[in-house]
This record gives C-alpha cells, sequence and structure tokens, in this order.
C-alpha cells in the first residue's frame, strides 16, 4: 500500500528540471489519478 493510493494528484513540472509528462508516467504503477499536469517554465 502506498501514500499514493486512491488519492488525486495535481502535477507541476519544470521546464528545465523534471517535466509534468515523466512524473505522470512514474505514477502509471499506483492507483493515483492524475486530475491534472503541466510543464511550466519558471523564470
Amino acid at each position: 500500500m502506498s501514500i499514493l493510493d486512491n488519492k488525486k494528484v495535481i502535477i507541476i513540472g519544470d521546464r528545465d528540471g523534471i517535466p509534468a509528462p515523466a512524473v505522470v508516467e512514474c505514477l502509471k504503477d499506483t492507483s493515483a489519478e492524475v486530475v491534472f499536469s503541466s510543464t511550466e517554465c519558471f523564470v
């Protein structure tokens, strides 16, 4: 059992760091539901 089981998740990735789609791929093996994901540029 994971702390992410049956949770809703919002992912904000960084363009120069870890983009949101990479984090979404990592969460596919959990039962977490990704409700929003976006990659932003923080300057």
